[in-house]
């Protein structure tokens, strides 16, 4: 085994996979919207080809929404399974990309060269990483280094509906030594990393009901209860004067960070001034003794999304409301349970009710956090690959959002998750004229071969 010639392969033969990566961006596989089903079938299709093409035996496999496509290459060494999604997010507002985001351009920035298009970050690009490191392996070495599994999913951006039947009636099939999945980025742009900590998150509605009907609020005003008032002391009340969140046993199953890891979090010298100056803030408003860096990525939030009641048009309209409604999430981290919050937060709602006032409850989703045990040797080996590629020391980081494949691939898998990815921070994920770095593709497909000889 030579990584040597392997990585001069993918330099070599750069431009055709740039190319390969615009034909599968040129299919608008748009996962959310019906109008599209059949893009999103031209999509696994040409996963499956290509694919096939490399001698890894790969099917189309059917879901009651879009098909996975799920590929065996057998080998020596760690069996890992490979996790990637080919659908992408609708392109709307249309009139505010540069371009047509399915014909993908190279286009020449400040900061480097760009593949401008829809999916190009999220997540054909980071997918086609992987698939052009074992293709430069298989040309150099005439096989892979490892059994390795491609699990490869159409349904990602429209929730992933099909996605856990799916692991639970295939769960022997796909059961490996440790899942990669490739959707993520580096830590400001810049640091190659692994994360190792994804929050849960936990959705609520509340609506709050005072009078039967809105009311004049000259006649009424003063005597009558205002369901936003109720409202508003019960936002007011989730949080205390130094950011805590005030719902009963909210903390319970939250840890505190290793020595370890405070100082590698330390290590990356995150300017929080400017991540916040960049959205027009200051001011840090979260738990007033943790750090930022631990308020995104370890500690546990409560937070409003939506708020309204009453007249809310143009001009002014003199009424007592009815109903006032709010959306609050909570991420969660360690071993929160989002059921008992969910409990305890309704119940500290109903507690807090006045006399007049009723509440009704809607819940939208509830996942606990995901945390990856590092102590296996592979997390260090794929850790030191990528500081070998990046000439930049890589680091175990957090996560804010909720990747639920993760979780997924603990639970019914029983497999490791190792997630890695090399998206930055102005890709425009979910928005018009997405792109992906020429750079992130390049240096993303060189640590992936450097990963595999590592593990191997």
């Amino acid at each position: 085994m030579s990584l040597e010639t392997v990585l001069a392969r993918i330099d070599t033969d750069m431009p055709e996979a740039v190319e390969r990566l615009r034909a599968l961006l040129r299919i608008p596989s748009i996962s959310t919207d019906p109008a599209y089903a059949g893009h999103c079938d031209k999509a696994a299709d040409w996963l499956v080809s290509e694919l096939n093409s490399l001698g890894i035996k790969t099917e189309k496999r059917a879901t009651p929404g879009h098909p996975m496509v799920v590929g065996h290459v057998d080998g020596p060494g760690p069996h890992l399974l490979f996790y990637g999604h080919y659908d992408v997010q609708p392109v709307d507002p249309i009139e505010l990309w540069h371009n047509d985001p399915f014909d993908p351009q190279l286009e020449e920035t400040p900061k480097g060269t760009v593949i401008r298009g829809r999916g190009s970050s999220d997540d054909k690009g980071q997918l086609m990483t992987f698939i052009e490191a074992c293709r430069a392996w298989i040309a150099e070495e005439g096989s892979l280094p490892c059994r390795i599994t491609f699990f490869l999913e159409g349904e990602e951006e429209s929730g992933s509906p099909s996605l856990v039947p799916f692991m639970q009636e295939n769960a022997d099939e796909l059961k490996s030594d440790l899942a990669m999945i490739c959707d993520t980025g580096l830590f400001e742009s810049r640091t190659p990393a692994i994360v190792t900590m994804l929050r849960g998150l936990l959705g609520e509605e509340i609506t709050i009901t005072g009078p039967d009907l809105d009311l004049h609020s000259g006649m009424y005003g003063g005597v009558a209860m205002n369901p936003v008032r109720v409202l508003s002391k019960i936002i007011a009340a989730l949080h205390d004067d130094t950011g805590r969140i005030t719902v009963p046993g909210f903390y319970d199953g939250v840890p505190e960070l290793s020595d370890e890891l405070e100082a590698q979090w330390q290590g990356l010298a995150f300017d929080h001034a400017a991540f916040l100056g960049d959205v027009g803030l200051s001011e840090p408003a979260g738990e007033q003794d943790r750090t930022p860096l631990e308020m995104i990525w370890s500690r546990p939030t409560c937070e409003v999304n939506g708020i309204w009641g009453g007249y809310t048009g143009d001009g002014f309209k003199t009424v007592l409301p009815s109903q006032a409604h709010a959306k609050i999430s909570f991420r969660l981290v360690g071993t929160q349970d989002p059921l008992a919050i969910r409990e305890n937060f309704r119940a500290m709602v109903r507690d807090m009710l006045p006399p007049d006032c009723k509440v009704s409850f809607g819940g939208h989703g509830a996942s606990g956090a995901s945390q990856t045990e590092t102590s296996d040797p592979a997390f260090e080996a794929a850790r030191q690959a990528l500081t070998d590629e990046w000439q930049v020391p890589a680091a175990y980081v957090g996560c804010g959002g909720s990747i639920p494949i993760a979780g997924h691939f603990q639970e019914i898998l029983g497999t490791t998750p190792m997630l890695i990815g090399f998206g930055k921070d102005d890709d425009a994920l979910h928005s018009p004229n997405e792109k992906y770095d020429l750079e992130s593709f390049h240096k993303g497909t060189r640590s992936w071969a450097r990963i595999l000889a590592a593990l191997t």
